[in-house]
């Protein structure tokens, strides 16, 4: 379970890293032309989303992995969760096709999975 829960946060963490990062530097303009749902928030907002998940994805391994203040790994797997459930409801309230719902609903999941492993079976000590 450990194992399982460890490759989930890395998973996790790099995606998260990659995503929020893109969010955080990049012009609202040039996110628009992969990210539709941009339109709909400002700028300093898209970076905002950006900055919080970065923070997330540090959530997922930092602590775990220094042993320090470790409960803020499943806290932070939780967090990362909320952000991809509002994501979702992002792209329902603007009518994009549920094809583009796909990865924020498995990143939400896994988050959950990560959450309920960190928290239950193999909590980190």
């Amino acid at each position: 379970m450990n194992l399982l829960a460890w490759a989930l946060q890395i998973l996790l963490a790099l995606a998260f890293l990659a995503a929020g990062t893109l969010k955080a530097t990049r012009p609202k303009e040039q996110l628009r032309e992969q990210m539709a749902w941009v339109d709909h928030f400002s700028a300093p907002q898209v970076k905002g989303i950006g900055a919080v998940e970065i923070l997330g994805a540090l959530g997922l391994v930092l602590p775990a992995a220094t042993s320090t203040a470790v409960v803020l790994t499943p806290l932070a797997a939780v967090g990362l969760a909320l952000v991809m459930a509002g994501a979702v409801i992002t792209h329902a309230r603007i009518k994009e096709p549920v094809s583009a719902w796909i990865p924020a609903i498995v990143l939400g999941v896994l988050a959950v999975v990560v959450a309920v492993l960190r928290f239950g079976p193999a909590p980190l000590s």
